[in-house]
């Protein structure tokens, strides 16, 4: 008996979801469209909230940007679940190698005293900075408006959850748990943190989620990363301290890597509408100075005499950023 076997070519009947029809026509579809546009509820709501009856649970006046079709703000880094997840997991694995070598050989002891004490004293109280972006990022996701947006927040949160794991166990290699106890003290009553830790409480009483998106993650982020990953940890590697540079290493890259996401989102809505870029500017203008009298004070305890430099340096960066994105700064 002889079977010959021969392919069949069936044509489906359509290519993707009737959603993602609606938006990019009948043709297949990219994970992340599938997992991002036109998802975004809008109807069939049982209640309004109690709390806030004018307007819906998913309402666009929760913000004062508006935005003709709010998918527009996509991620160009095409962050879905999967996605994120996998990237993760990779720098995680690097971070990890990075921390077992110094641990395995004992380059933590080889740290000058000078540059041990200055990362104990100005990163680890970084921490509750963090915890602050993943309040904020978390609010933006549960009251922000487009699953493009929203999503990419929500994984922004746990990043930051992810950088204060790390500082944490900076602090673990470099002088034990004792050194978490001195930075909650220095960060609740130290008078160096008390104008940045009034800044991130300030932010978390925001109501606007596209302001919190500016302050936290384009004004305060954009100004104290490159200080503290970048020039900080210059300094770090120039005097003996490259195993605090080891272990920031994460941090750095999720900056650059996190940076063109922010930027896209503030891009695209300041592109929208003039009404759209001069609140966008304002709101910079706003938080770019007091993000900046928070920074001074650190800034002057980790660097010296090289602060004052090294501030202007970051803050002409952080313009030019920003007229690259279309605001009048």
């Amino acid at each position: 008996m002889q079977i010959d076997l021969r392919t069949v070519a069936i044509k489906p009947l359509r290519n993707t979801f009737d959603h993602l029809v609606e938006r990019f026509g009948d043709k297949p579809a990219s994970r992340y469209q599938e997992g991002s546009y036109n998802i975004q509820q809008e109807h069939i709501f049982h209640y309004r909230p109690s709390w806030d009856a004018d307007r819906v649970l998913f309402d666009k006046k929760r913000t004062k940007i508006q935005m003709k079709d709010w998918y527009a703000l996509k991620d160009p880094r095409q962050f879905y679940y999967g996605a994120y997840t996998i990237t993760r997991a990779r720098q995680q694995e690097a971070a990890e190698s990075s921390f077992d070598m110094i641990e395995e050989r004992g380059l933590a002891e080889l740290i000058p005293n000078e540059q041990k004490q200055i990362a104990l004293d100005i990163l680890l109280p970084l921490r509750h900075v963090e915890w602050g972006g993943n309040m904020g990022n978390a609010y933006i996701s549960a009251y922000g408006y487009g699953t493009v947006m929203t999503q990419a927040c929500l994984y922004h949160a746990m990043d930051h959850l992810g950088v204060a794991q790390y500082l944490t166990r900076i602090g673990l290699v470099l002088d034990g748990p004792d050194a978490l106890d001195k930075a909650k003290d220095d960060w609740m009553s130290g008078a160096l943190w008390q104008p940045m830790r009034r800044h991130v409480e300030n932010l978390l009483v925001l109501d606007d989620w596209f302001e919190i998106f500016v302050a936290q993650n384009l004004v305060l982020e954009g100004l104290s990363y490159p200080l503290f990953y970048d020039h900080l940890d210059s300094e770090f590697s120039a005097n003996g301290g490259t195993a605090i540079s080891m272990m920031t290493r994460f941090m750095g890259e999720w900056a650059g890597e996190t940076a063109k996401w922010i930027d896209a989102q503030i891009k695209v809505a300041a592109a929208e509408s003039p009404e759209n870029k001069a609140l966008l500017s304002d709101w910079v203008k706003q938080y770019r100075a007091v993000t900046l009298d928070a920074l001074t004070p650190l800034a002057k305890c980790a660097l010296g005499d090289k602060a004052a430099g090294v501030l202007e340096d970051v803050l002409t960066e952080f313009n030019a950023r920003c007229a690259k994105l279309g605001l009048a700064v």
